[in-house]
């Protein structure tokens, strides 16, 4: 969750960035791509989660 949480508040900090100071779009577009591989971590942790069955 920790990688997560990493990944999120730098992925908003460089869309802040690269919305902000003029020229820097190419921040904008990497913040973009943090928070899509964000979310796609999330989704991969919870799906190997909810696969993962208890032993008997």
């Amino acid at each position: 969750m920790v990688l997560f949480l990493i990944l999120l508040s730098s992925a908003i900090a460089l869309i802040i960035i690269g919305a902000v100071v003029d020229g820097m779009l190419y921040l904008l577009s990497i913040g973009v791509l943090l928070l899509v591989v964000a979310v796609l971590y999330l989704l991969v942790r919870s799906i190997s989660r909810s696969h993962r069955r208890p032993a008997h």
